[in-house]
């Protein structure tokens, strides 16, 4: 076989292979592939997939810089072999006498710079010896597989892929206008109250009218699902994907346990070979009360199983909360369940679960005839602040129901609420915030005049604090002794920093001009730079 120049991907990017075979029976159902990948210390088992029309895949993320070799093994598709065509041979691939099994290798060259890897949990980064800011046994924030800090700032669009192909594009040039990092989405369609027409494509093969087949996939859909949360990884955006859901009239959220476990398995070995994939396993999985607590357990078990990078997985309520202390959450993803209350709420469930929090639907901007989704722009960035100081992380959704055809929050297209901007301004705040800034336990006894607001600090040496829907005239503060402090006025939904001009130390009184949603910034400074 002629030699061939040797393939290259970028690390964290996917390495996919086409591998031709057999369309006889179901191969979605009967097809059995699998590879492994190895570089000599790091070994990987990916489980393969049909793509439809004689097509079969194989797709591997590499995490490491240099060669890797890989061997692919197929089983019998109704007594045809799965082979290589000679369009696929690359590098020194070969198959043995049967056609059973191909090998090669590839390079895997330094990520660009923008390119960071999967989002982890910040702690199991740090085991792996690529990041130093956070503790050990810190719990409760994110980072990118090459140690970079992550901190979400989601916003939720349900059903934007099952919309007709200029609104997905429009959804995706409005991402690019906002500070979003993280998108909710789902993967079937969505029936509620403004969303009554059918999408052009579905997950499976059929139709409204006649029905679906369950056994087979849609591989037009498939291949448009990968296209987008590719564009969403180019945009720095991390795709979020709610695997099942109730608002269904298409029987979806009614399959069989057996069809659930064939339909995961299928998505999992599809999609988890993108590095901006987090897996939701439902979105308010307490109404779809056909599904039993036994059958997410194993739900989940199945997706970890056909993961082999172990990206983030969370399951999401509609009143009561999943246990999110089960070993294979990694994060509490969260529906507001009081009214009123819910960013408040972070300091409590920080310590109930003593992982990431976020707060994916707090409730949203708009003036929909639903109170979670028509708060003002000013009430859902307060809740922004309030959850973001408290040490946890929200999702934004906007639903004006007056503003054109599309509704953001399922549809996708344009925003147009207030929020958006105030948000981005709270994101520099966050950035500018030192990495390690933890929420500060405030209490009367401890912190007598101001205990009453939430509190983010590093050590004596940084404090941010945030006032809310409060509009004092002044505050009065006990400054940490011997030290001495620049302060900074922030107005949050006006987005100004003002630098108060002295340097404060000891007891002090900072005026507010009894303006709501205000924060105060301190930052101390060395006797010798006063």
């Amino acid at each position: 076989m002629e030699k061939m120049e040797k393939r290259s991907v970028e690390q964290y990017k996917v390495f996919d292979l086409n591998i031709k075979g057999s369309k006889a029976g179901n191969p979605f159902k009967e097809a059995k592939l699998e590879a492994v990948f190895s570089n000599g210390t790091e070994r990987y088992r990916v489980k393969g997939f049909y793509k439809g029309d004689g097509n079969y895949g194989i797709r591997f993320m590499p995490g490491s810089v240099g060669e890797w070799k890989y061997e692919i093994f197929g089983m019998d598709v109704d007594d045809e072999r799965i082979v290589c065509t000679e369009d696929d041979k690359i590098g020194e691939e070969k198959n043995d006498e049967n056609g059973e099994r191909r090998s090669g290798s590839f390079l895997c060259t330094p990520a660009s710079e923008e390119n960071h890897g999967r989002v982890l949990l910040a702690k199991n980064v740090y085991q792996k010896g690529e990041v130093n800011f956070y503790p050990t046994e810190d719990e409760y924030h994110f980072a990118y597989e090459d140690g970079t800090r992550y901190q979400p700032f989601g916003t939720t669009c349900y059903a934007w892929i099952n919309q007709k192909e200029e609104i997905q594009e429009q959804t995706l040039e409005t991402l690019k206008q906002t500070p979003f990092n993280k998108i909710r989405m789902c993967i079937f369609p969505k029936s509620y109250s403004y969303n009554t027409e059918d999408p052009e494509m579905y997950a499976f093969e059929g139709d409204a009218e006649s029905g679906f087949d369950f056994e087979r996939f849609n591989p037009k859909f498939f291949e448009n699902l990968e296209k987008r949360v590719n564009q969403l990884d180019e945009l720095g955006i991390q795709a979020d994907i709610i695997l099942l859901h109730p608002y269904d009239r298409w029987g979806f959220s009614k399959m069989t346990r057996e069809q659930d476990i064939f339909y995961l398995t299928y998505v999992v070995r599809r999609l988890s070979h993108f590095k901006n994939v987090w897996w939701s396993l439902a979105n308010e999985y307490d109404l779809m009360p056909q599904k039993p607590v036994e059958n997410w357990e194993t739900y989940a078990h199945v997706i970890m199983e056909n993961d082999p990078y172990g990206h983030l997985r969370s399951i999401h309520n509609c009143i009561p909360f999943y246990d999110h202390s089960r070993p294979w959450v990694t994060h509490c993803s969260i529906q507001r369940i009081d009214v009123y209350k819910t960013a408040e709420m972070v300091t409590e469930w920080r310590k109930q679960y003593r992982k990431p929090v976020v707060i994916d639907e707090c409730g949203y901007e708009g003036n929909i005839d639903f109170g979670w989704g028509n708060l003002t722009g000013e009430e859902l960035t307060r809740r922004y602040w309030e959850g973001c100081v408290r040490g946890g992380y929200l999702s934004h959704g906007e639903t004006y129901v007056d503003r054109g055809d599309q509704i953001w929050w399922s549809h996708g297209g344009t925003l147009t609420g207030d929020s958006v901007a105030r948000i981005g301004f709270l994101k520099q705040i966050l950035a500018e915030t030192p990495v390690d800034a933890e929420p500060l336990e405030l209490t009367p006894e401890n912190h007598e005049e101001n205990w009453d607001a939430p509190c983010m600090h590093l050590g004596d040496e940084f404090f941010l604090y945030y006032y809310g829907f409060s509009r004092p005239l002044y505050r009065n503060y006990t400054l940490p002794a011997g030290k001495k402090y620049k302060l900074e006025l922030i107005d949050t939904w006006n987005m100004t920093i003002e630098e108060l001009p002295e340097i404060y130390e000891g007891k002090i009184r900072i005026k507010m001009g009894a303006r709501q949603y205000m924060a105060v910034r301190m930052k101390q400074v060395e006797s010798e730079n006063v």
